[in-house]
């Protein structure tokens, strides 16, 4: 009887819950915006890279209140918000707009499991943009400012008994700010979209205990058949051991040992490549151990792939996968959501583009002046595909310029921007550091406050040799970095070349085609180049992958394609922005796009 009185009671709620939340607006919405239940939005780990086996998602409904900047807590709120949807999106049931002059405030409570008694509780934001602060049963316990990294919180100290009172407020200037923005305007149109304000990321509790493991950095070396360990805890003890456990499925390879505060070096026999053709994973088991006991225990996974360029046979520097000539060739993902805007609604949605990317016949995936969750990255490592990752534009920056030809003055940035770049590029730069899919860091896109190119790149090379890193893609040209990046639309074009470094088109194509009964608007659509049928659109996609293939054997050893979807106004994508029509017919996509990721090896 009890048991059937809990259950009925646990669906009353989650029917009142459902009530009290539905999407604003009458924008188009994918399929996946049906399947949410407000009582467990994303409820998938959120950070796979270091999982824990106890946690509790804070997702779900908010209270939360728009007001002027300055002001102190709302006495009360505006309504309910489903946490993590942008104000700004049709899922966060509110669809408002902020700006500059208020801030966004959230509200919630909830209670930490009893048995968590014993141990220390940690408050993770997976992303809240821009400047976040935090209060915990009425004391302010931190600030943290950036779009796109992940922040934490230890609030032990300031838990009560019973029920806990978390507050946020944001503010976000969005482009009249001096900050990391990617594409959002306060007034969209063409290439720039939607202002996304507040958090966007799950938001989420788990328990440690006071001695932890707070972070895990991984580094493969093929060509030595090892992978390096280092690790950050909360306490570096004297004594203090890492014990360091690596799965091939469930089968032991080795188990390694290396005091705290140790490099560990682990060698696999044999060990067995990752790519997108063969993404194999390793499983780990890491423990901290002091004085004798286990006291803290995460999951990971890493994999052994290689990164590099080499000049070939025929003198054209080219990029190499594990040693080998690999042409890179996807396309621009922005990963935008008309539904979720920087959010996608469920976690199969989050991994559908890839999926698909992998279905055209992809191999690379350029993700545009944005930086995914967490489990993006993991999607990533498990489907098999590459990742350069761009850092998302801030400051100042045209609208719109000649792509082709750019001044070599470059834009000047003020201290506190410049500032704002170097500490959120780190951070970003430390949150993504291990998965094996990311293989090339962008710093610059079009000369979209591009500042002091060459130092940052020298900073970004040192900071992470393992990778390849493309100093200013399609920006103002300097002699820095892995390659020279070209964008040129609508058509692949080689209008530059370097005989010093890796040549890469780093935009092309923006092939147009309206789709009214899925378009974000019903006029006042945006295309390079527009076409009126599928048909129109696969053959002009397949006429310039056949250029591609000549441009590749000539110099070329990378292309982006623009892009996977639609987004908005921009009617560019490979798919519609509410992913559901392919716009193009696969099969010869897929067939023309195979044939320039061969061609170099022809």
């Amino acid at each position: 009887m009890k048991k059937n009185f809990l259950l009925l009671t646990a669906l009353l709620f989650s029917l009142l819950a459902n009530a009290q939340w539905q999407p604003a607006g009458d924008k188009i919405k994918t399929k996946w915006a049906e399947e949410i239940d407000v009582n467990n939005v994303l409820g998938e780990y959120p950070r796979p890279i270091m999982e824990r086996s106890d946690w509790m998602n804070l997702n779900g409904l908010w209270d939360y209140a728009i007001q002027e900047k300055g002001l102190q807590k709302p006495a009360s709120f505006d309504g309910k918000i489903l946490v993590p949807f942008a104000v700004e999106s049709s899922l966060s049931g509110v669809q408002k707009r902020v700006d500059k002059e208020n801030e966004l405030w959230y509200s919630r409570t909830f209670t930490v499991p009893k048995a968590w008694a014993k141990k220390d509780v940690l408050l993770h934001f997976g992303a809240v943009d821009w400047r976040a602060e935090v209060w915990l049963n009425d004391v302010k316990i931190g600030t943290h400012e950036g779009g796109y990294s992940p922040f934490s919180f230890n609030i032990t100290p300031f838990l009560n008994t019973g029920s806990q009172k978390l507050v946020v407020k944001v503010w976000d200037p969005s482009d009249q700010g001096p900050q990391p923005r990617g594409k959002q305007v306060k007034k969209p149109e063409g290439i720039w979209y939607t202002p996304v304000t507040g958090i966007w990321q799950t938001v989420w509790i788990e328990p440690v205990a006071e001695k932890s493991i707070t972070y895990i950095k991984t580094t493969p070396d093929i060509d030595q058949n090892t992978v390096f360990f280092s690790f950050e805890t909360t306490d570096e003890a004297f004594g203090d051991v890492i014990e360091i456990k690596v799965k091939d499925g469930a089968t032991v390879l080795t188990t390694e040992k290396v005091a705290l505060g140790q490099e560990a070096a682990v060698t696999l026999k044999d060990p067995k490549l990752w790519s997108p053709e063969s993404p194999n994973l390793y499983d780990l088991e890491i423990s901290l151990i002091s004085n004798g006991k286990v006291t803290d225990k995460v999951k990971s996974y890493f994999a052994m792939r290689k990164i590099s360029t080499k000049r070939d046979d025929k003198g054209i520097v080219r990029l190499q996968l594990n040693n080998k000539d690999y042409f890179q060739f996807g396309p621009l993902d922005q990963g935008w959501w008309p539904d979720g805007l920087y959010t996608a609604p469920t976690d199969e949605a989050l991994a559908y583009d890839i999926k698909k990317t992998k279905d055209f016949g992809f191999n690379m995936i350029r993700k545009h002046v944005k930086v995914e969750p967490a489990r993006w990255y993991t999607h990533c490592d498990k489907l098999g595909i590459l990742v350069w990752q761009d850092m998302p534009s801030g400051d100042a920056f045209p609208i719109w310029q000649n792509r082709k030809y750019f001044d070599a003055n470059e834009l000047q940035r003020s201290a506190a921007s410049e500032a704002i770049y170097r500490k959120e590029w780190k951070e970003i730069m430390d949150a993504f550091y291990s998965y094996p899919s990311i293989v090339c860091w962008v710093p610059f896109n079009e000369g979209w406050g591009q500042f002091k190119t060459e130092e940052i790149v020298k900073w970004t090379k040192d900071y992470d040799p393992s990778r390849l890193v493309n100093p200013a893609s399609g920006g103002n040209h300097f002699r820095v970095g892995d390659m020279l990046d070209l964008h040129n639309y609508p058509a692949p074009e080689m209008y530059l070349y370097d005989a010093q470094r890796a040549t890469v088109l780093g935009e092309y194509g923006g092939l147009g085609l309206v789709l009214k009964e899925h378009s974000w608007v019903q006029d006042k659509n945006w295309g390079y180049i527009k076409f009126t049928s599928s048909d129109e659109v696969t053959n002009e996609y397949v006429k310039y992958a056949k250029q591609l293939e000549d441009l590749a054997k000539g110099g070329f050893s990378a292309a982006v394609y623009t892009q996977t979807t639609d987004v908005e106004v921009e009617v560019n994508g490979l798919m519609t922005y509410d992913r559901k029509v392919i716009k193009i017919d696969e099969a010869k996509v897929k067939k023309a796009n195979e044939a320039v990721i061969n061609s170099i090896n022809e």
